[in-house]
């Protein structure tokens, strides 16, 4: 079993060292907006207020399928302070999130589409500034999923712009919950686990992102614009949550290619 689980470690480094190819995108992109939160764990009332968004992106092409899929990480980070109706209790609160995704390109006339599955992971937490007992809510999950995308070139008054549309959405995966009544410090120092970690899917989490960007070169760099609406929520153990997030976005995009590092690859738009 070892020696099978060594192979298949190997395997992949193996895969992903030698399939993708010297031209990358990176993008980073900071962003503020509108955030609305539940979780019932901590209070029954919603919270809103303002959200910080961070999003790092990592894309490049591959040599599989004759070099027709990519290959594209995202690190998504957010921190929120929200507060209730009454404004007499306050929500502190921050995520990361990092995906993994391959895309299959198809070409149809001018607007490249993209299709694949998708691994991710995030953790997080929430912290309510009144409670006294039960103060904090942690968040912490793992999943499969799908990921499309729409990238679409165009002139603007002689400018070309770059627009991109990227649509993913969680499949089956895994989070962790305490039980409805339940304390941390009954799961973490008397070791009373009791169904914690819960299976997701679409009809008790169903959540989305939609990145929706546009690219605008600028002489040496492309500056990147966008809008950012981020739907998380789940109902597992009793309990319910959620986070709705509408958010502008703005960032810098860079392009590297190893043989010339100062010059963006033909044709290579992402």
């Amino acid at each position: 079993m070892k020696r099978f689980s060594l192979l298949f470690i190997f395997s992949l480094c193996f895969v992903f060292c030698n399939a993708t190819t010297r031209n990358t995108t990176h993008a980073t992109l900071l962003g503020i907006g509108h955030v609305n939160l539940l979780d019932t764990y901590l209070s029954p009332l919603n919270y809103t207020g303002q959200q910080f968004q961070l999003m790092q992106e990592s894309l490049r092409m591959t040599h599989l399928a004759d070099s027709a899929i990519s290959f594209q990480t995202i690190w998504h980070g957010n921190l929120s302070y929200t507060k209730n109706i009454s404004g007499k209790a306050r929500y502190i609160g921050g995520n990361c999130r990092f995906d993994a995704t391959w895309h299959y390109h198809f070409q149809t006339g001018p607007v490249r589409l993209l299709l694949g599955p998708q691994i991710g992971s995030d953790i997080g937490f929430i912290y309510n500034t009144r409670n006294g007992n039960n103060p904090a809510q942690g968040q912490l999950s793992a999943h499969l999923g799908a990921s499309v995308a729409a990238i679409y070139p165009f002139r603007l008054w002689r400018l070309p712009l770059t627009a991109r549309y990227q649509l993913d959405v969680p499949l089956l995966g895994l989070m962790f919950s305490p039980n409805y009544g339940q304390s941390y410090y009954e799961i973490f120092s008397l070791g009373n686990t009791d169904h914690n970690v819960c299976l997701t899917h679409p009809f008790n989490a169903f959540s989305s992102r939609h990145l929706l960007t546009v690219d605008i070169p600028i002489r040496r760099f492309t500056l990147r614009t966008g809008y950012l609406c981020d739907i998380r929520q789940s109902h597992v153990n009793d309990l319910k949550y959620h986070s709705y997030t509408h958010a502008f976005m703005l960032g810098i995009v860079r392009y590297f290619n190893i043989l010339h590092p100062r010059t963006t690859p033909k044709g290579f738009i992402l």
